[in-house]
């Protein structure tokens, strides 16, 4: 077992401890990561994974918030609130250019730690993210520290949660680099707080920004998971015209494709515009109450919606292995196949022409007719001729080979598009199956065999009976026992 497999059967065993300890009642989570250990034996096999990967790597163990938004909507006047202490800086311009990734500590003074912390840590959601920092960055892995960034604090209210902060689109330089990685931390998060500015009533005029932030959650399976926050709704008292703010909002939504969910309407009273009017004011603190504490109870839900991700993620994963990925490697592998027994065939017509050609002209017939007898009386001349034929014939064998397997996964870099992912697992496991070592009559993918299809259907039965058992702790629709206790 190489040095970096080692480490990862490391980081498996202490994350299995560490789930048990934290449930030792709910074994759910624990025995979910045996699961997911059984799945990286199918994607070894397959070659989906390299040795140093684990599919467990690719999820987030700790209930996960992001919060998005453009630069001005309040999003860290609003974190520094929920913590209940200033640690993000705030201000009308913007101040923040990173991915901040806040956790708790024991540790009585909040602590600011580089992005090298987050990259080499897998319990956290950007384990060994320079892999992808190297793609989108010319500076290359030295520029981790330029994208993100790791603050502790002692604020009880983010005990046993990770919150991420996530740098205003409309004010990063490297926008290509902020967007790859907010579609990063959106798939592993329990919850993404979305935030505009209420202070803004031309919306239009950021319609970029809105229809990146709208497709990213629409037409989503867990697109429940996202809340639409109109911050610094105060703005409005003076005229008092909320309704028509939040009306004018969810028109300029609905014109880039976001024609359900709801709008939470919120603002900081000690940031706030002073609102004389006694009744009005009521009336919008009410209104913001009445909001934050659903905000606050989505937060604190998502110590159970972590569960369920987990276990959605496990199956979902072991059914696009068996479902998709070795379907698709399948008609790769069969085009692959078709196209190098015809280029082989037209290059052995090619070779016996020109053969043909070179013994007419070089008068060599009598040599290749007499090839038996010279062989027998230890000439050695029409041997050597016959080998260099021979070994130029399968150089061009395993030459046709890697060139139509290059040129299928080039046609599969278009078809996939930015799912960098899938195209490296699709590349894996499609080289491992062409390989020169690996014979093309073989059937099926490498590594795709009936132990790996057992495996899989094994993970997914367990999957079903981690969600029967989650929904037996958490339910109780008889309403007969005691209530169940949450994780």
């Amino acid at each position: 077992m190489s040095p970096s497999s080692t480490q990862i059967n490391k980081y498996l065993k202490s994350l299995q401890k560490h789930l048990a300890d934290e449930h030792p009642d709910n074994p759910t989570l624990a025995n979910a990561v045996k699961s997911f250990r059984k799945m990286d034996y199918v994607g070894h096999s397959m070659g989906l994974l390299s040795k140093d990967e684990s599919y467990a790597t690719c999820v987030t163990w700790w209930p996960m918030i992001a919060v998005l938004g453009t630069f001005s909507a309040g999003k860290s006047t609003y974190i520094n609130s929920y913590l209940d202490m200033p640690l993000q800086r705030t201000g009308t311009q913007a101040v923040d250019d990173k991915f901040t990734v806040i956790c708790y500590s024991r540790h009585n003074e909040a602590k600011t730690l580089p992005g090298i912390a987050l990259d080499a840590d897998p319990r956290f959601p950007f384990f060994q993210i320079s892999r992808s920092i190297d793609e989108i960055s010319e500076a290359g892995q030295e520029r981790i520290d330029a994208y993100l960034q790791l603050k502790t604090c002692p604020s009880e209210n983010i005990r046993g949660k990770i919150l991420i902060d996530s740098p205003g689109f409309d004010a990063d330089d490297q926008r290509a680099s902020t967007l790859r990685l907010t579609q990063h931390i959106i798939n592993l998060s329990d919850l993404v707080l979305v935030f505009f500015d209420a202070r803004h009533p031309e919306p239009k005029a950021m319609q970029d920004t809105l229809a990146y932030l709208v497709s990213a959650s629409v037409n989503r399976a867990d697109a429940n998971k996202f809340l639409y926050i109109l911050n610094q709704i105060d703005v409005t008292a003076q005229e008092d015209n909320p309704e028509e703010v939040v009306s004018a909002w969810q028109r300029s939504l609905a014109e880039v494709g976001l024609v359900t969910g709801r709008f939470y309407r919120i603002y900081n009273p000690k940031a706030a515009v002073p609102i004389a009017n006694p009744s009005v004011k009521e009336r919008f603190e009410k209104k913001r109450l009445e909001d934050i504490a659903d905000i606050n109870a989505r937060m604190h839900q998502i110590e159970v919606e972590r569960s369920y991700r987990i276990v959605g993620k496990l199956e979902q994963t072991a059914k696009g292995i068996k479902n998709q990925i070795v379907s698709k490697l399948s008609d790769m592998l069969n085009k692959w196949k078709s196209r190098v027994i015809l280029f082989d065939s037209l290059a052995v017509i090619t070779f016996a022409i020109l053969a043909g050609i070179a013994l007419t002209l070089s008068d060599s017939w009598n040599l290749l007719k007499a090839l038996p007898s010279e062989l027998m009386q230890g000439e050695t001349s029409a041997l050597v001729i016959t080998t260099l034929l021979v070994i130029s014939i399968l150089y061009s064998h395993f030459s046709i080979r890697r060139a139509v397997a290059n040129n299928i996964l080039k046609k599969l870099a278009d078809e996939i598009g930015n799912d960098h992912e899938a195209y490296k697992q699709y590349t894996q496991a499609f080289n491992k199956s062409t390989a020169a070592y690996r014979p093309m009559f073989l059937n099926g993918p490498a590594g795709w065999n009936e132990v790996t299809e057992q495996t899989l259907d094994e993970i997914i039965n367990e999957a079903n009976d981690y969600i029967q058992a989650l929904n037996d702790q958490f339910t109780n629709p008889s309403g007969n026992g005691e209530e169940n206790s949450q994780v």
